[in-house]
């Protein structure tokens, strides 16, 4: 599977982006996708998931009612969209692909199979 994460930028605290991340290969619906981010001398850190089957979601805190995970199959693409995007938003944000359509500690990156090259998020106050 290869990941093409796209749509990042500079956007004004409070604005909105919208990430996409396209999948190669004939098995996405079968997987579990998240979305990490990771800033400036700080560790890729979890900010959402969705189930391969289901299309269950998770969030971290932070991002909790301002984020939104979502996945066309068809289009074998996964999306984030960011509203009310804050500062410390700022990173670069990757996308993964987890072979298992669900599980309990999907907030882990060492378990996703696949991961995008990034896109750099940047909010200006």
């Amino acid at each position: 599977v290869q990941l093409q994460a796209s749509g990042g930028g500079l956007a004004q605290a409070g604005g909105s982006l919208r990430l996409s991340c396209a999948a190669s290969g004939r098995t996405f619906s079968n997987y579990g996708m998240g979305w990490f981010r990771q800033a400036p001398g700080k560790k890729r850190e979890f900010v959402a998931r969705i189930s391969g089957s289901t299309a269950s979601t998770w969030y971290a805190e932070a991002v909790k009612g301002r984020f939104a995970i979502s996945r066309d199959n068809a289009k074998n693409t996964v999306y984030l969209e960011m509203n009310t995007l804050k500062p410390e938003d700022t990173a670069v944000y990757y996308c993964a692909a987890d072979r298992m359509p669900a599980r309990s500690n999907y907030f882990m990156a060492r378990v996703y199979d696949y991961w995008g090259q990034g896109t750099q998020v940047t909010v200006s106050s």
